[in-house]
């Protein structure tokens, strides 16, 4: 975990963390599915140029997209990406 938290920490460092806009998202028109249970995943992330693979959780997501939560340190992250973006990691 302390290897993950420091790849991301240095990923950081270019840049802002990016994700989906809501324009990309279409929220209006495709339904939220929002997890009570999150799954596990893996995840390729954006920090500006940079790309990342984390472990995160799936707090919702939408036919294409995948909301997700990361942590690095004390900081929690929040993102979303596209669905093909994201691995389930079994039990």
């Amino acid at each position: 975990m302390q290897s993950q938290a420091r790849s991301i920490l240095e990923a950081a460092r270019h840049g802002p963390l990016q994700s989906l806009t809501d324009r990309e998202l279409d929220i209006r028109e495709q339904p939220v599915t929002i997890y009570p249970r999150p799954a596990s995943v893996r995840a390729w992330v954006r920090f500006g140029p940079e790309a990342v693979r984390v472990e995160a959780k799936v707090m919702r997501s939408t036919p294409l997209a995948a909301g997700i939560e990361f942590r690095a340190g004390e900081q929690t992250f929040l993102c979303w990406v596209w669905g093909n973006a994201v691995q389930l990691v079994e039990d």
